[in-house]
């Protein structure tokens, strides 16, 4: 008999999975990169000639966009939309969906936290004078759930199709949402994830006049460090991660490849300030918890935790902090990836729900990029220096953003079928129908 989830509702397998991240635009790709754990973070010569304060970001490397989409597709969308249908098409032949699923079984849900703005940006700096010319793609192009609807209209599925905007939690939130409609029977499968592309002059001058960004400009490698003393904001980056999630028992039915399990999810907000984190991290702990009661474990059954980490002072103290409350001065160890790749903002959640789904999976904890000594090392266990061997166990991934908006998943590596090797081969790419 199949196991049901603690709830009682279905269990939820990830059977695919697709990125487009500075780190790589595979999963094999940006869980090499993470283990590393040098920074992808470069000078962009256009935010010099922008003369913003922040020279450099982390990008998503060339990659031939023409295997994805049409000339006609790549006009009608922006940047953001682009980045999610490339990292989807990845994620569905992954899983190698089959045909016959029923379009009305199964769902989009995608999350973003800047949306369209950035097109938004580009039609309005460049069509200001002359408005009565704006192009005539430009409201589909800005729309937030752009990026959800045309997912959805590329293989025709009918279910619900659904945009998440709950700023750096936004990936993360779809993903958990995603998650419970399977688990509750409203859906069969889904694509879910998350995406981004704020690398922009209005974007990176707001985030910038804010002090929220790093300005080491002379020394960007070095620039994303979380958790590290001298830290001195976050690293912006762009990109695009989404998980295909099916019912446990129809993925086993048809011979699916399981990477693990989307076993838990919860979130909450601070209400506290549209910015700045609670200190304490008490909301925060909360919403750990919540997310490990809705798996049925325990943080004994947590073999390490990915850290929202953004690299900036407050943020990273108040995680902490968070994290010291949930595990009651036990800390598990501790990574967090945007050390290497960068704040994805939207996208961010999902990508690294994926490469800590695989990390459990190998009994892999990657180093903290830049990390040399933290006032956090007391509160909990940061991994330092080199990737960490650790038992296969389930692990936490967590993400907070502005407003206060806390999001947590629980992810647990599938015991037998679940990729384990290092040098395992990704599943190859076939040509695209057009």
């Amino acid at each position: 008999m199949t196991r049901r989830h603690p709830s009682g509702g279905h269990r939820v397998a990830v059977t695919g999975i697709g990125l487009k991240s500075p780190a790589g635009n595979d999963l094999e790709a940006a869980y090499t990169a993470v283990l590393k754990g040098g920074s992808t973070a470069a000078t962009v010569p256009r935010l010099i000639e922008a003369d913003l304060p922040v020279h450099f970001a982390c990008l998503v490397p060339e990659f031939d966009l023409d295997a994805y989409l049409t000339r006609r597709e790549s006009r009608q969308i922006d940047r953001t939309t682009r980045l999610l249908l490339c990292a989807a098409t990845d994620a569905v032949e992954d899983a190698v969906l089959p045909a016959g699923l029923t379009p009305e079984r199964v769902g989009v849900q995608i999350g973003t936290g800047i949306g369209g703005l950035p097109s938004m940006e580009e039609v309005t700096l460049s069509h200001a004078a002359r408005p009565r010319d704006m192009p005539v793609h430009t409201v589909p192009r800005t729309m937030a759930n752009s990026p959800a609807t045309r997912l959805a209209m590329r293989y025709g599925f009918r279910g619900p199709c659904t945009t998440y905007a709950s700023a750096c939690a936004s990936g993360t939130t779809a993903v958990g949402e995603a998650a419970r409609k399977i688990r509750y029977g409203d859906l069969d499968a889904a694509l879910a994830g998350g995406t981004d592309s704020a690398v922009t002059t209005v974007v990176m001058g707001a985030f910038a006049r804010m002090r929220a960004m790093s300005v080491r400009n002379a020394d960007p490698e070095r620039a994303s460090r979380p958790f590290d003393t001298d830290r001195d904001g976050f690293v912006m980056a762009e990109g695009a991660a989404v998980l295909v999630l099916e019912r446990w028992d129809l993925a086993l039915a048809r011979g699916a490849r399981i990477y693990g399990e989307v076993a838990g999810f919860a979130d909450n907000c601070d209400a506290s300030h549209i910015v700045a984190p609670t200190e304490d991290g008490a909301t925060a702990g909360r919403c750990m918890r919540q997310a490990l009661a809705d798996a049925g474990l325990s943080t004994a059954d947590i073999g390490h935790i990915n850290a929202h980490g953004t690299s900036t002072v407050l943020n990273d103290r108040a995680e902490a902090r968070a994290i010291e409350r949930c595990f009651h001065g036990q800390s598990p160890p501790v990574t967090a990836v945007k050390g290497v790749t960068g704040h994805l903002i939207g996208g961010s959640g999902a990508l690294e729900a994926a490469l800590a789904l695989l990390c459990a999976a190998r009994g892999s904890v990657p180093p903290i990029a830049n990390l040399r000594a933290s006032p956090e090392a007391d509160l909990v266990d940061l991994v330092v220096g080199a990737p960490r061997s650790i038992a296969r166990a389930a692990v936490l991934s967590n993400s907070f953003g502005f407003g206060g908006q806390n999001a947590c998943l629980v992810l647990v590596p599938e015991d037998g079928g679940g990729p384990q090797s290092p040098g395992a081969a990704p599943h190859p790419r076939t040509p695209q129908q057009r």
